[in-house]
């Protein structure tokens, strides 16, 4: 795996707070998000790598490790325990220097795996049958890949894996896949795999539960006259009536136009938020309007 500087990626220095991270992923995210650039297989590429420098620097933990082992972060707990249980956890590799972070890639590969990090397994001896060890590792999804049943492939312990991912999956969601974890000893059943899905936050819609949130900016004169306003849903773009007089804040429901719920062949519901964007650089006309029409108010109120 090359190395990815994501803090390039994102545009913000090693030493930035949580919160630049936050707000840097959030800008790029918009201006590279597949439904601002229709058919752009570039920002496309550029949004997953936005994403995946988000999952990594977003997340203190993760941070934490990409900071101390550079491109092998998701290996770190298992060159770690390595350490405690041996010592070296290099010894008995006969002709394999390690000296430095830069060097553990390959060991990652050749021992424990590309993708997969280890877990606590069950040991055994010469003497009897024993499980294998079990082994974890992470599935990282955008919002609209969760909502969507797709095949994904995966490697671990040089194997290539295949599953189906139903739609509707949580984020911190653990699916298991009994008997794809380490090979059994002495016969003895193989461990499991056990996969942890991450899914990342989406600059367009909040996921609530099986609902999603997103707001939509209005124009003035929509929101006092009335009218229809565009809103995007995972579905593609819907037209919506919006109501005369709609105020700041006004939320409506779209009911079924939410997040799939898991197996369950349903739907939650979208929830949007109208927020009135004022006209600027009236003309003098327009001003004389809008005093005419405070006048009419204020007279309106006083009768």
């Amino acid at each position: 795996m090359a190395y990815i500087d994501y803090y390039k990626v994102l545009g913000v220095d090693k030493s930035a707070s949580s919160k630049d991270i936050k707000k840097a992923y959030h800008q790029l995210a918009r201006i590279h998000h597949p439904d601002m650039n229709p058919n752009d297989k570039t920002a496309e590429q550029r949004f997953k790598q936005i994403n995946e420098a988000y999952e990594v620097l977003g997340n203190p933990k993760n941070r934490a490790k990409y900071d101390k082992y550079g491109k092998d972060w998701q290996q770190s707990e298992a060159f770690e325990r390595a350490q405690q249980q041996g010592g070296n956890p290099f010894d008995g590799f006969e002709g394999a220097t390690y000296t430095n972070a830069g060097d553990f890639s390959d060991f990652f590969k050749e021992i424990f795996g590309q993708e997969a990090g280890f877990s606590r397994g069950n040991y055994g001896s010469a003497y009897g049958k024993f499980k294998g060890q079990d082994l974890q590792t992470e599935l990282t999804l955008t919002l609209r890949e969760a909502a969507t049943t797709h095949p994904r492939t995966f490697t671990v312990n040089g194997k290539n894996i295949r599953i189906t991912l139903p739609a509707g999956v949580q984020n911190n969601q653990q699916i298991k896949l009994k008997g794809y974890g380490g090979e059994g000893v002495n016969g003895g059943p193989n461990g499991d795999l056990y996969i942890t899905i991450r899914v990342l936050p989406d600059p367009i819609f909040e996921r609530v539960g099986n609902d999603l949130r997103t707001k939509v900016t209005i124009d003035m004169y929509t929101a006092i006259l009335g009218g229809e306003v565009q809103v995007a849903t995972l579905s593609g773009k819907v037209k919506l009536k919006v109501k005369s007089e709609t105020q700041p804040g006004t939320t409506v429901r779209l009911k079924g136009k939410g997040f799939p719920v898991y197996k369950g062949g349903t739907f939650g519901d979208l929830f949007i938020t109208y927020s009135v964007e004022l006209p600027k650089n009236l003309t003098d006309k327009q001003k004389e309007l809008f005093e005419q029409l405070r006048k009419l108010q204020e007279n309106g109120t006083a009768a």
